[in-house]
């Protein structure tokens, strides 16, 4: 972490030494250009039901080059909630919450992402089962199903939500990835398994240490409070296509480090446009959108460019920033 720039707060800088011990709480939140929606998931985590004294956030901005910088440092100055910020230029995802996870005074870290919304008393709920718990190393809460702005937005925002809704303490269900954002970590898992690999800069870090947690005789669940999901409002064909074609480009290396991780008959046509199906009634028992029955075409859609990622990486030897 020599390349870091640390700036600390003024609470931090002012306060007494042993209000960062012991504490229950550690909010993790690793950004890149993101002042749009950063307000918003902050305050989220602000207004929670939630003693102040018992948590502390660590900001982590990778490499921006909006206002996002501005914005965690006047948040960190003003909150009654000790915060840092840690500045460098861009690192990838999993050197970003490697830095989290290694300044955490938390017993607990919750990862929220800096374009979500946590609803109210997600905290306290989210801690009071991992206290309850102790056999879980991670837990989560569920996306909100709503409408995103547009068809597309709608069908990724539904489809993202379906394939969540599994039980995740179960062993057939360890290659599914829980994913970071909205989930609460044991710190002591997260040391445990070797922290998160730096070397998966844009996808797969999440899943990676899932894996290693998994196999140090840890739980994995996910409990029913809410957040809501600003990523993927508003988004369109061009920018789903980008995000689908840099994770299919990115699983090549993250195959190379687990391989048969992913059954990649799977993501052939017949496959996913039966599990489109199998979304589509989940999701209309639970809302009756009528669009959800075109969640299989949404699905293939995303599996194409998906697939020319994949195919593309096979000729490379680095990751995309």
């Amino acid at each position: 972490m020599d390349s870091v720039t640390k700036q600390s707060s003024n609470n931090i800088q002012k306060g007494n030494v042993s209000s960062t011990q012991n504490l229950l709480l550690t909010v993790g939140l690793c950004v890149r250009n993101g002042q749009s929606t950063l307000n918003a998931a902050i305050n989220s985590v602000a207004n929670q039901d939630f003693p102040h004294e018992q948590m502390e956030m660590i900001f982590v901005d990778d490499g921006s080059t909006d206002k996002t910088a501005e914005i965690l440092n006047e948040y960190a100055a003003k909150k009654d909630i000790p915060a840092k910020v840690f500045s460098h230029a861009w690192r990838g995802i999993g050197y970003g919450r490697n830095v989290v996870a290694k300044n955490a005074e938390g017993k607990y870290i919750l990862w929220v992402d800096g374009d979500m919304v946590l609803s109210p008393g997600y905290i306290p709920r989210i801690v009071d089962f991992m206290e309850k718990n102790p056999q879980f190393a991670i837990t989560k809460g569920v996306q909100e199903l709503r409408y995103g702005g547009n068809l597309f937005a709608t069908l990724e925002l539904l489809s993202r939500a379906s394939s969540r809704m599994v039980d995740y303490s179960s062993e057939k269900t360890s290659s599914k990835a829980l994913g970071t954002g909205g989930a609460i970590y044991r710190t002591e898992a997260i040391k445990q398994a070797g922290y998160f690999d730096d070397t998966l800069t844009r996808y797969g870090e999440d899943q990676d240490i899932e894996i290693r947690i998994r196999k140090n005789g840890w739980k994995l669940a996910s409990i029913n409070v809410s957040f809501q999901d600003y990523e993927r409002l508003g988004i369109k064909w061009k920018s789903l296509y980008k995000r689908y074609y840099v994770r299919g480009y990115c699983t090549h290396y993250f195959l190379h480090k687990n391989p048969g991780l992913i059954k990649l008959y799977k993501m052939l046509p017949p496959a996913v446009f039966l599990a489109g199906i199998l979304q589509a009634q989940k999701i209309f028992r639970k809302t009756h959108y009528r669009q959800a029955y075109l969640l299989p075409f949404h699905n293939m859609l995303k599996m194409y460019a998906w697939y020319i990622g994949f195919v593309s990486s096979h000729g490379d030897s680095y990751q995309p920033k």
